[in-house]
């Protein structure tokens, strides 16, 4: 199979990153684009191409298209930007309808007019709100609980609108919750003041926090914390890999899949399994629910186990924590 050249948009930021060295490991061309907002430059390898900027900019899109060799029936997007973090939507819904959605919308649109072909995105499991039962699957009404989750279905609606006028192909991927880094440790979650919870506590081994705080001990759960399916970064990068191989394959089918790996863990059993790693006990503080949360989000991974040939290589929590872990000891050096 040939491979066309890809286009990540976020590519220096933490999921976006990894998708770079996934692509680069399989000998892929890759460019980068990123407004470094949140992203950093030095998540990018020296010899991907990387342009500086945001994609609501049509001008610059075009331009890469041109450089990269992209449009006319070749080449692929893999789109990454966009803002992540649950409660900051909830207080700053506008904002987030901007960045994720209107700003989707123009690099659509741009894509549309170079004839760029394949578009993988980047959605979340935050599109089904609080889901009626689980696992979770594709076909369970979305629902969104929050202008995050909302922001991205609205986005997955516009792609799939597109692909049925355009010849444009497209999968969106439902992320899980996201976790780990790089096992080479060439990248990781480098964001200051990130809300996730592994991040968040590898900090605190550290010594980077003070304590850990746990959002809400009275969910519909069996310790009462909430429970999610963490998916190793670097096994979601190869996820999109392998779809952008599908769509390339099958240029008439477009795919809506779930990323997890169908089995949950609790605030606190995460909590247990760091204490475990790195041999003692983080400070845990107990602190009121966040706004958007729901109690449990467990993929069903059925579909794109049957339609990728995904095989997982870091399903284990406490190969993510060792994982997360060795990334954070690297960026304390990093910003030295």
């Amino acid at each position: 199979m040939s491979k066309p050249p890809v286009l990540v948009t976020g590519g220096a930021g933490y999921i976006g990153s990894h998708a770079v060295l996934a692509l680069q490991d399989a000998g892929w061309r890759v460019a980068v684009i990123d407004n470094l907002s949140t992203g950093f430059r030095f998540a990018i390898p020296d010899a991907i191409a990387f342009y500086e900027g945001d994609i609501v900019d049509g001008d610059l899109l075009a331009r890469i298209f041109a450089e990269q060799g992209m449009g006319d029936g070749v080449g692929a997007i893999m789109h990454f930007a966009g803002s992540i973090v649950v409660p900051e939507s909830v207080k700053h819904p506008l904002d987030y309808y901007h960045n994720n959605t209107v700003k989707s919308r123009a690099l659509i649109e741009a894509v549309v007019k170079a004839g760029v072909p394949h578009f993988i995105f980047s959605s979340t499991a935050a599109t089904y709100g609080i889901p009626e039962s689980s696992p979770v699957s594709e076909d369970l009404p979305k629902q969104p609980i929050n202008p995050y989750g909302w922001s991205k279905l609205m986005t997955e609606q516009m792609l799939s609108d597109a692909c049925n006028v355009h010849d444009l192909n497209h999968c969106a991927l439902r992320y899980f919750n996201v976790a780990g880094a790089d096992p080479q440790a060439r990248s990781g979650q480098s964001t200051a003041g990130a809300t996730h919870l592994i991040k968040v506590a590898v900090e605190a081994a550290l010594g980077k926090r003070d304590h850990v705080s746990v959002f809400g001990t009275d969910y519909e759960t069996p310790d009462g914390t909430g429970v999610r399916d963490y998916i190793h970064v670097s096994d979601l990068a190869a996820a999109h890999v392998l779809a952008l191989e599908e769509l390339i394959a099958q240029p008439g089918k477009s795919m809506t899949m779930n990323c997890g790996y169908g089995r949950g863990f609790s605030v606190l059993e995460v909590l247990d399994a760091v204490d475990r790693v790195i041999g003692r006990t983080l400070n845990r503080q107990i602190e009121p629910r966040r706004a958007g949360d729901p109690d449990s989000l467990v993929s069903d991974p059925a579909r794109i186990r049957a339609t990728l040939p995904w095989q997982p290589q870091h399903d284990d929590l406490d190969t993510i924590i060792a994982h997360a872990l060795a990334w954070e000891r690297k960026l304390s050096h990093l910003r030295e």
